[in-house]
Formats: structure tokens, C-alpha cells, sequence
């Protein structure tokens, strides 16, 4: 039931360019006209629409004409055919995909959409579709048309948003190729080094006596563009989209603004199931009965040397979701929640928002299944929703654990409401934070207190950005305005340091006396524990005490993962009381001699080997030493690092370059009229011949913002070019 199916295809036969009647290029020349793109100084569209569908047309041809690539790219993974374009690698993560996401459900929700929201959604595949028109150099990698309900495929604004009970792909890969007998359950060695933050703060802690709000999501570089989109129908928001999507997923309006950072409140459980076979057939126990299982056979293309295979899985579904592995002996089924067309509703209507009860109504939708929101708005509100999407459970089950799916007691037993949710409306304090942490320190001691919520709505562990965000926002005492909000939230403080360097000092000093045969490395790394004893866990361009700490810890970061205690802090603190010495000093002596080979030296200062480089618009970065780049001194929010830079080197280069962190950050400020600052990953575009391919590098590696145009005749003031979609 496990096996697979391979067909030989070739490429041409299964990819067709549209075909148009001049009747629908009719109907877009016509919408086109009615729409008006502005680009400023910086590249950044301002899509004036009559309608929101006319804003929406706009705002994706806008998306197309920056980086087509990616927009397409992002719906491919969508639709489960990565491996199409690049081969059998993606072939298991295609699988889930399609496991979890069902094209035909998005087919018949659109079917079933009101007026308003199909209009929406017709307005995106028409947007993106002239602009395949009107530039046949762009050649598609795959989708030669885009269809209306693609955007129901992917009904929440983060990148791979999928949430598994923490089944991996590799447990769905050795079940469906039929090596699930000899599958043993590991959980991930390396911590994840994305994250996001927001900041808002009231009223009372402003210069000004407005609410101002700091976006800031960590993630990929170059797939959240900047964008602004106004239609005469009430629509004026401005922000990040994810390519591909017709709305703005962190940013704000005129009244209201919204951040969202990635929650690991419980949205998904994995189900023990009990299969049988019976006269030839699959059977799966519930409550001492027995229920056919459903299969559905998946067909998945993959490119070759040769053309296109395939192969056909035969996948099992239970009316919990589909069986994903097999785990020491058990079978298991998700029930999850990863397509949901309100939640799309919940996306779109959450721009349009102009006050706090307007918001407040998007959130009792429930549909955002992967985010905590931070807000704040005009009327001088800011606020903190941990999750929003929350299944009601039996607290008497371990809900972190897969769970026994032959009884009723585990099933969901409906929805928390908001209100039942973690969250906190204007605390005493003034001030908001979340940095992908717990939510039990999001207003410092005003913060919503563990022992009132259910463990399975909040069970983050605290993190050393959170750490940091607290220890900064809690100092500070002078009121806030924008500039001041932009430096708390660019803090270069290392909060991990401060608990493993002690340790790693403390290692060679009551080391270096004895007698055993670290002795010579020992002496040979004096100099380089002197400049971390006197370091004061800051980065900077010129800190060679960040070189050693940062590639240091890359080394022991494992064997932190593999120490006891709930979450990262936990297994540092445990990691740096209870090794042994040489399991600190060895790794710094590896450090040494690995510097003294890439660059002749190991006293080298961060900013020369950490860079920021943009050369292609592969998705797959490329480096070149040889090629200029920019220092950086921002590093991986892993250790605390609230401006997060992940860098690392890659295959021919010595240096490290940045490819994921502080993507478009924001500070706006909600007064009588909106003032905010805006910085943005590189630049506006994906077109390498562009001047604003990378005229944001500079600024990006300094942290330096530019002033967001967000009235008209500021806009005008600052314009590029003006165009109707299609000139």
C-alpha cells in the first residue's frame, strides 16, 4: 500500500501557455486603466485602485514586475510541485503539501465565495496574468496562468506556514517510500534561527501622546516586498506582502497596524491510530468500532535528466487527516487546520480595520492558525493576542504528545474564543513585546500569568531576544518617539553570552594549572579568553571578541540541544553548569585554528568575515568573496540578537553572508496623520540591472531607515515614474 508508481513524461507535453481571447484582454486593458501605479524614489509601488479589486489587480501586477520569479515561486510550493522544476530533493515536501492542502477544496470555496471576496480573488489571477501578457521575455518555470483560488491555497501571510505536530518530513519520507519499519523518532539537533518582533507602545510613554508600533519579521531576504495599495472603497494600507499575495500581512492603515510573530500555540495534533486489516482491507478502531480508511492516490511529477517522472503514492486518510508515519510501532494521523478561506477573510479584513473594535472583529474570526498579532492604533490602543486559531481540548491529555485516536475524549471540543485566549489590552506598563516567546513575559511584570491558561495555549519557552526585549524596553526612561523606538529594537546585546562565556572562562582558568593534555592549547588560548573576559556581549563591525563567541558557539550549539531542560535557555544554562571543561575549551581551540586557516588570523574583527551581499536573484543565494559586500554587525537572534542577521559561509567562500533576519522593518507612529520609518532587506527589486536591486544595502547593514511616504502628495513629491499596469 506503501509503494509507488513511476511514468516517464517529457517537459513540453505537460506545460502549455495560455491561450487569450481578445475579449479578456479587452476586460484587462480596461481594468488596467483604472488603475495608477506610483513608484518612488525607492522603488516602492503606491497602487491607487477606483475599487479594492482594481487596488488588488494593481498591487499583483506591481509584485510581478519586481520579482516574478518568487510570486510564481511561492505558488508552486503551494500547489505541491516543487519537484517539477527542481527535482526529486522535493519530492516529500510536495507530498505534504499535498497531503494538507487540497486544491479542490480551494476550488469549491472560491466556487462558493460572496461577490465581494471573488472579486478579490479575480482580480489577483487577472492582475498577475496581463502581466504575462504584456511581457513574454518573462518565461514561467511552471504556471504559464494563474487560477483565482491559488490564494486559497495559502490562506495565511507567513512563508511555509504548515503546521505537523511535529512530524518531519523525513518520518513522512521513510513511511510513503516503505521504509517506515526502521524509523526511529529524532528531535531536531539544531535550534531554528528565524523568529520576528513587535514592540508597541502606548500613549503614555511617547513623546508625541500617540501609539507607535515596531515591525520587524525575520525571515527569508527578498520575499516580503514594501508595497502601499488605496482604492476608493476604504483600503489604504501599506506594508509587507509575502510575494504572491493580495494583502498586506504586517504593516498598517490610516487608524491601525499590525505585526505578527510566529506562535507555537497548539493548533495541531497527531492521532495514535489502530489500522487492521480486514478481508483485504484497511480499517482503523474508534470507540470499539471499526471505520474503512479513506485512500486517495496522490500522483507527484519530478524532473530529470530526462524529462518529468512520477510517482503515485497511495495515501491514507482518517476522519482525523491524513496518516503521515509510522513512529515506534504507531500509526499517525493530523488533524490541523493548514487551508482555511476564512482565514484569508480574516487577512483581508484586517487591513481595512479603523479601530480597535473593527480589529477586535477580524480576531474573533479565529482563523489565523500560525500567529500571535501585536498591535496598536490611533485611538492611542495597543494590544497582544497570543495565536488566534485555538482548538478546545481535554486538559487531562498531554496535547505536546501524539494522542489516542481511537476514543472520542481527544477530539476537539470546539474553539476558544478570544477572550479564552492568552492576550492583554493597554497594561499599566506601557509597553508591548513579543519575540516569537512566551507570551508570559509580553508586558514584563503586567504580563498575563502562566496559571491561568490551559499549557497547550501558550507553550513557548522564553527566548534571549525576549530576554533582551524585556532588559531594553524595561530600562529605558526616556519617552519613546520613532527614532528612539528604531534603537531599542536595533539593541546589539547577546543575552546567550552572558550565560556561557563565564562558563568557557571559567573552564580554561581552573584548567590551565593542571596537568593533562589541554595543557599547550590551554596557554595558546590566553590572548583569546582575555578579549571575551573583557567583552561586553555587544556586537560590532570592529568586535573580535564577536568573531570568537559567534563561531565558537556554532560549535557547541549542538551539544547544547542535547542537554536537558525545556527549551534553548533552559539547555544553556544546564550545558554551561554541568559539562566538562574540555567540552568548552576544545571547541574554542577548534575555533582558533579554523579562523588562522580561512584567514591567516584569528584575531579578525566581525565586520570583516560577517557581510551582506546581493550579486543574483537566484533563489538559492549566491556568494563571491571577490564580489563587493557591506559589514554587518548584527548577528543570528539565536543569541539574542534583536536586529537578527543569519549568516554563514557556503561552498568557495571564507566570509559569512547574511540570508535570513530583519526583512522589512517598520515604526509608525498612529497621530492625526501618520508618521513612520521603513527599512527594507536590499531593495525593491529582484531585477539585478535595477537601481534598487540592492540601494538599500548600505542603509540595511547600518540600520538606517527611510521616511515612508504614505499621503499622496508626498508620494508626488518623491516620484519615479507613474504608469497604468501594462505601459
Amino acid at each position: 500500500m506503501y509503494k509507488f508508481f513511476i511514468v516517464l513524461f517529457t517537459i513540453p507535453s505537460l506545460i502549455h501557455a495560455q491561450k487569450l481571447s481578445k475579449e479578456q484582454i479587452n476586460i484587462w486593458e480596461t481594468q488596467a486603466k483604472q488603475i495608477t501605479i506610483i513608484r518612488d524614489h525607492f522603488g516602492v509601488p503606491h497602487i491607487y485602485g477606483k475599487t479594492d479589486a482594481d487596488a488588488v489587480f494593481g498591487l499583483m501586477y506591481a509584485q510581478c514586475e519586481d520579482d516574478f520569479k518568487r510570486v510564481e515561486y511561492n505558488y508552486i510550493e503551494k500547489l505541491g510541485r516543487l519537484s517539477e522544476i527542481n527535482g526529486e530533493k522535493n519530492l516529500y515536501n510536495d507530498l505534504l503539501n499535498r497531503l494538507v492542502i487540497d486544491s479542490l477544496d480551494a476550488i469549491k470555496d472560491y466556487q462558493n465565495s460572496e461577490p465581494w471576496l471573488k472579486k478579490i480573488l479575480d482580480a489577483y489571477a487577472n492582475g498577475i496574468n496581463f502581466f504575462i501578457y504584456k511581457n513574454p521575455h518573462i518565461k514561467p518555470a511552471l504556471i504559464h496562468q494563474f487560477q483565482p483560488w491559488f490564494p486559497l491555497l495559502w490562506t495565511d501571510g507567513s512563508i511555509g506556514a504548515i503546521s505537523t505536530a511535529g512530524i518531519s518530513v523525513k518520518e513522512i519520507k521513510n513511511f510513503y517510500s516503505g521504509d517506515y519499519d526502521e524509523l526511529v523518532y529524532h528531535k531536531n539537533e539544531e535550534e531554528k534561527v528565524t523568529g520576528s518582533n513587535g514592540f508597541a507602545f502606548a500613549p503614555s510613554i511617547t513623546e508625541s501622546g500617540n501609539a507607535i508600533l515596531y515591525i520587524n519579521p525575520h525571515v527569508s531576504f527578498y520575499f516580503r516586498p514594501e508595497v502601499h495599495v488605496i482604492s476608493n472603497e476604504g483600503l489604504n494600507a501599506y506594508g509587507a506582502v509575502t510575494w504572491g499575495q493580495p494583502f498586506i500581512y504586517q504593516g498598517f492603515n490610516e487608524k491601525c497596524g499590525w505585526m505578527h510573530t510566529s506562535s507555537q500555540a497548539d493548533i495541531s495534533d497527531a492521532y495514535i491510530e489502530k489500522i487492521v486489516k480486514k478481508n483485504n482491507e484497511l480499517f482503523y478502531e474508534y470507540e470499539g468500532a471499526l471505520r474503512p480508511i479513506v485512500s486517495k492516490e496522490i500522483k507527484i511529477r519530478f524532473k530529470t535528466d530526462n524529462g518529468l517522472e512520477e510517482k503515485i503514492f497511495n495515501t491514507l486518510f482518517t476522519h482525523h487527516g491524513p496518516i503521515l508515519t509510522k513512529r515506534n510501532g504507531d500509526y499517525l494521523s493530523l488533524k490541523h487546520n493548514n487551508r482555511d478561506t476564512k482565514g484569508f477573510i480574516q487577512s483581508w479584513l484586517r487591513t481595512k480595520a479603523n479601530s480597535f473594535k473593527e480589529f477586535k472583529q477580524t480576531m474573533d474570526m479565529g482563523a489565523n492558525p500560525s500567529n500571535n498579532t501585536v498591535y496598536a492604533d490611533a485611538e492611542g490602543n495597543i494590544a497582544y493576542w497570543h495565536g488566534n486559531f485555538l482548538p478546545q481540548r481535554d486538559t487531562n491529555y498531554n496535547w505536546a504528545k501524539p494522542v489516542d485516536g481511537t476514543i472520542k475524549n481527544t477530539e476537539w471540543q470546539g474553539y476558544h474564543s478570544v477572550e479564552e485566549s492568552v492576550h492583554i489590552y493597554n497594561p499599566k506598563n506601557g509597553w508591548l513585546q513579543n519575540c516569537n516567546s512566551t507570551p508570559f513575559t509580553v508586558a514584563g511584570e503586567f504580563s498575563p500569568k502562566k496559571e491561568n491558561y490551559a499549557s497547550y495555549l501558550a507553550p513557548d519557552d522564553e527566548n534571549y531576544r525576549g530576554i533582551n526585549a524585556v532588559r531594553v524596553l524595561s530600562e529605558t526612561k526616556d519617552k519613546f518617539n520613532l527614532d528612539k523606538v528604531i534603537t531599542a529594537g536595533y539593541n546589539c546585546k547577546l543575552s546567550f553570552f552572558e550565560d556561557i562565556i563565564p562558563s568557557l572562562i571559567k573552564a580554561h582558568d581552573s584548567s590551565i594549572n593542571n596537568i593533562y593534555r589541554y595543557d599547550l592549547k590551554l596557554m595558546q588560548l590566553n590572548e583569546p579568553i582575555s578579549i571575551l573576559r573583557s567583552w561586553d556581549y555587544y556586537t560590532s563591525e570592529n568586535s573580535i571578541a564577536t568573531t570568537l563567541a559567534i563561531e565558537w558557539a556554532q560549535k557547541i550549539q549542538p551539544l547544547i540541544q542535547n542537554s536537558k531542560g525545556n527549551g534553548f535557555i533552559e539547555k544553556t544554562k544546564t550545558f554551561a553548569i554541568q559539562t566538562a571543561p574540555y567540552k568548552l575549551v576544545e571547541p574554542l581551540f577548534e575555533t582558533i585554528k579554523d579562523l588562522e586557516k580561512r584567514f591567516g588570523t584569528w584575531q579578525v574583527p566581525w565586520g570583516e568575515i560577517n557581510r551582506f551581499q546581493r550579486i543574483s536573484n537566484d533563489i538559492e543565494n549566491q556568494f563571491d568573496d571577490s564580489k563587493p559586500s557591506h559589514p554587518v554587525a548584527f548577528a543570528s537572534s539565536t543569541w539574542g540578537m534583536l536586529p537578527s542577521y543569519n549568516s554563514r559561509t557556503f561552498d568557495g567562500s571564507k566570509k559569512r553572508y547574511g540570508v535570513n533576519g530583519n526583512s522589512f522593518v517598520c515604526a509608525v507612529e498612529f497621530g492625526k496623520k501618520i508618521k513612520a520609518k521603513s527599512l527594507l532587506a536590499g531593495g525593491q527589486s529582484g531585477n539585478p540591472s535595477s537601481k534598487h536591486f540592492f540601494d538599500q544595502g548600505l542603509m540595511y547593514s547600518k540600520g538606517q531607515f527611510k521616511e515612508v511616504l504614505f499621503y499622496k502628495d508626498e508620494v508626488m513629491k518623491n516620484i519615479e515614474k507613474q504608469y497604468h499596469p501594462g505601459e
